[in-house]
């Protein structure tokens, strides 16, 4: 394995010098810097980043941790993170928990052994409470939390208004003449805790009354969305329209609903939360609230970095806009 001596002994130069001329920590002539970098290029030579960290005390690493990344709305985070942490000289660990709060707890003690610089983090129910009262004592390093809401005002955060966002689509559907609604929410996080709250609220501000029947809380995947809008659809009275407040449960719903022969809108209305590649290709397409997720990954890394450089600097809550983008799924021409 190269080493920096080597390409001390390449350049003719002390490794002291070489050092200097990759960390920048001290100036070195225009000349030498060229035949450094040459070397390193002919050489192959890789720093060793454990080694720096420890000298430097700082990690050009940060940890993103999602709940699952199988659905669009965590991974065009993702990617939304990794291209702005490249872009100020940070490489991302990625982690998924499945909203699992023991899959969760391992990547945090792995990233804290990693001595990471940050972590941007859409926790779990479980993780919600500790950082609540205090007790997570693991995150040490500086922490953007997204997606949800934490009870404590010490905490950076990137989200949506999930309550307001949720009442708006939900007034859609009713506007639609829709009055029989049922919701589908995601029971890990305090995230379809809160689009349920909007979705109740919109039906009490129109006179609708609530039929706690319709309102399901279920794990937030697929298979789920599918099993209990089957279910729906198979009672005596089904719902003249679905609500649904995750991307991976939509994908589920939607294609229980095309399956169930029930023609979409006219008998079944159908609306979800997040965009993705399929929701505009099929027929018809979906009524959804669009979350931008470049921009809150965006500002989630610009809050980590700032909180890195500046620990103690007041705390920012950043609520980005949502859209409302209409498809064909609820009447709309």
């Amino acid at each position: 394995m190269t080493s920096m001596r080597d390409v001390a002994e390449r350049c003719g130069v002390s490794i002291a010098t070489v050092s200097r001329a990759l960390s920048g920590t001290n100036p070195v002539s225009q000349d030498v810097a060229d035949r450094i970098q040459e070397a390193v290029r002919e050489l192959g030579y890789r720093p060793n980043r454990v080694a720096r960290n420890l000298r430097s005390n700082q990690s050009s690493t940060i940890g993103l941790v999602v709940a699952d990344i199988q659905n669009p709305f965590f991974a065009g985070i993702g990617r939304a993170v990794e291209d702005a942490a490249i872009e100020h000289g940070y490489a991302v660990f990625f982690c998924n928990t499945d909203e699992n709060p023991e899959k969760e707890e391992i990547y945090l003690c792995h990233l804290a052994d990693e001595n990471v610089a940050g972590i941007i983090f859409a926790p779990t129910n479980k993780a919600q409470k500790s950082l609540n009262s205090g007790k997570l004592t693991e995150l040490t390093m500086p922490v953007v939390v997204i997606d949800r809401t934490v009870a404590r005002d010490d905490t950076d955060l990137v989200l949506i208004d999930n309550v307001a966002a949720a009442r708006e689509l939900t007034e859609h559907l009713i506007g639609h003449g829709h009055r029989r609604i049922a919701g589908l929410f995601g029971a890990k996080s305090s995230t379809g805790a809160e689009r349920r709250h909007g979705f109740q609220a919109a039906l009490e501000h129109h006179g609708i009354p609530l039929d706690t029947g319709l309102e399901l809380m279920l794990s937030p995947f697929e298979e789920e969305g599918y099993r209990a809008t089957r279910e729906l659809l198979d009672r005596d009275a089904p719902p003249e329209a679905i609500l649904v407040s995750n991307g991976r449960l939509a994908v589920g719903a939607y294609r229980a609903l095309m399956e169930s022969g029930r023609r979409c809108p006219e008998e079944v209305a159908f609306a979800s939360f997040d965009e993705s590649a399929w929701t505009s290709l099929v027929k018809p397409s979906v009524t959804l609230i669009a979350q931008p997720t470049r921009e809150i990954g965006k500002a989630a890394v610009e809050l980590l970095l700032g909180r890195i450089a500046e620990p103690h600097r007041p705390v920012r809550q950043v609520v980005l806009r949502h859209e409302l983008r209409l498809g064909h799924s609820c009447g709309c021409p």
